[in-house]
């Protein structure tokens, strides 16, 4: 149950979602009473925001909320109440109401036995007029991989003000996977040690990332939007079922998906809807949409797969794929629904007069074929299997056959549906990108002109090409990039984040490189910043 502050009273509120308060599963994470987790906001408002804590109890648990104009909380602007309840993993959530916008604000929680939370601090989204806004865009935090460097990076500067996460908050796959660090998950606690099927699981599996202290600095200094991926579910899930789930060993789909949604719900700071619109003032509208388990078709990989295990003349059968079954107009990246909210949002967007429409999502939007092979690109002589993969994408690339039938290149009516929306709009359109681990800068551009840019973030922690590809870095993105014409920058080893500095006339993304192996340590080694000027509609390279 959440609960909504107003100056006057408690509303009560139901938690958005699948109605599953029956399924079983708890969180077990050190410390194991009271306030375990620390606090977090997000999916703010401009007069509202939503507050998070968790409190560990054996019954449901009323909480008094304060919000303060002041970190000392010496002037309370409102109070109210929420309910930690075993129910939903003692997760509580309230979404605050009639706060004025553009504002800085502190809260806390206190338990009936006195018992204090940390101290929070969170933000409404300015409105009216509105000069510039700074955005951190986060993705793809593998705990087996690396350490939240970036988190602890952004937490630690003072001119940001909103995080975006784009998705793979954590992984479900086993914390023995091939390719994690070794003693890594055991440092930090990760758990559970198997891929994460159940409820239990999943709650197990974010109590102990939220356990992280980066990650909790950065939940407590800035409120966050969040978007989810596969990982939060499985790897690469789409609306009835995903490559990574087999209904034999691991049961139906449709519990899976419910309860990995359930418990985001649960231990982000979130109001609980599929996809929504944020507004800054007159500078930006920014869309968040689901674009994996509502209306997401199925990826045509396997039908690849049977391609290329079928013999004969496989390059006929490649271009006969890309003009049948990957042209299909049906497939779909968002439903019917989803796309006309969107191609309405984009309208009203613009015609009110805000200057950007910046895309809130989980996978690259602009069109990419992977490069002739390179022998720079290894040390030493490439793994056999490594090359017998290269040898089926070299012939990918002869067909004209994109480098991931996973991001919107495998669902091409689709992106052209966007791509009209926002040419009917008359939008100038930004996407926000994560899920590649690397990262990218487009131009988004058809046959009707240019549309907008897409600025693709790297992971706070996974592995990019670095692993696979141990060569010459530089090689590989000037393969990449002399392949794909429309691809204007592109860094293929590095981890971080990347922040978006949006004002009226020009939008700055400065990518910020974090490393992420080695041990704890807040130190950038560089950054990247790429610009694009508003009605340019692409990069000033």
């Amino acid at each position: 149950m959440a609960f909504v502050i107003t100056r006057r009273r408690l509303l009560g509120a139901s938690a958005a979602g699948l109605a599953l308060a029956a399924l079983p599963g708890r969180a077990f994470a050190a410390p194991t009473s009271g306030f375990t987790h620390g606090v977090a906001s997000g999916d703010p408002g401009q007069t509202s925001v939503v507050l998070w804590t968790r409190y560990v109890a054996p019954n449901a648990t009323r909480l008094r909320v304060e919000i303060a104009d002041d970190e000392k909380f010496d002037r309370i602007r409102m109070t109210g109440e929420a309910e930690a309840s075993p129910a939903a993993d003692c997760c509580a959530s309230v979404v605050a109401e009639g706060l004025p916008p553009g504002r800085w604000f502190w809260f806390r929680f206190t338990a009936p036995d006195g018992q204090v939370s940390d101290a929070g601090r969170t933000r409404t989204l300015p409105d009216g007029d509105v000069e510039s806004f700074r955005i951190a865009v986060f993705s793809c935090a593998n705990g087996t991989s690396g350490w939240f460097n970036a988190y602890a990076h952004a937490a630690a500067r003072d001119d940001i003000d909103l995080a975006v996460h784009a998705g793979d908050y954590i992984y479900e796959s086993p914390l023995t996977r091939s390719d994690a660090q070794p003693g890594i998950a055991a440092q930090r606690g990760l758990a559970p040690p198997h891929e994460v099927v159940a409820l239990a699981d999943y709650r197990q599996r974010y109590a102990s990332y939220r356990l992280d202290p980066d990650l909790a600095a950065l939940h407590r200094r800035l409120p966050m939007i969040a978007v989810w991926d596969d990982h939060e579910t499985a790897n690469n899930s789409w609306r009835d079922g995903a490559s990574a789930h087999d209904p034999a060993t691991e049961g139906n789909w449709n519990i899976r998906k419910a309860v990995g949604i359930r418990a985001w719900r649960e231990w982000l700071p979130t109001r609980g809807d599929w996809y929504g619109s944020h507004c800054i003032g007159n500078l930006a509208t920014l869309f968040r949409l689901e674009t994996r388990l509502l209306g997401r078709s199925q990826q045509l990989d396997d039908q690849l797969d049977t391609i290329f295990a079928s013999g004969g003349d496989i390059a006929q059968k490649l271009n006969a794929f890309g003009a049948g079954p990957l042209a299909d107009p049906k497939r779909a990246m968002m439903d019917a629904e989803q796309e006309r909210w969107l191609a309405d949002g984009l309208k009203s967007s613009v015609n009110a007069g805000q200057r950007w429409q910046v895309l809130l999502q989980q996978v690259i939007v602009g069109a990419t074929r992977f490069p002739k092979p390179n022998t720079a690109w290894f040390k030493g002589t490439a793994p056999a299997e490594l090359m017998a993969e290269l040898e089926r994408r070299s012939l990918l690339l002869q067909t004209g056959m994109p480098y991931s039938l996973d991001k919107w290149d495998g669902y091409p009516a689709a992106r052209q549906r966007l791509y009209d929306s926002a040419h009917t709009a008359g939008a100038n359109l930004v996407t926000l990108t994560g899920d590649s681990h690397n990262a990218w800068a487009f131009d988004l551009a058809d046959k009707a002109g240019a549309i907008g840019v897409e600025f693709a973030g790297q992971s706070v922690s996974s592995y990019g090409f670095e692993r696979r590809f141990n060569g010459n870095a530089a090689q590989l993105v000037a393969d990449f990039m002399a392949t794909n014409p429309n691809l204007k920058w592109m860094d293929a080893s590095q981890r971080g984040y990347f922040t978006l500095d949006i004002r009226k006339d020009r939008i700055d993304a400065d990518y910020v490189f974090v490393p992420a192996v080695g041990g704890r340590s807040a130190v950038s080694t560089g950054h990247k910043t790429l610009s694009v000027e508003h009605g340019a509609r692409q990069l000033a390279i």
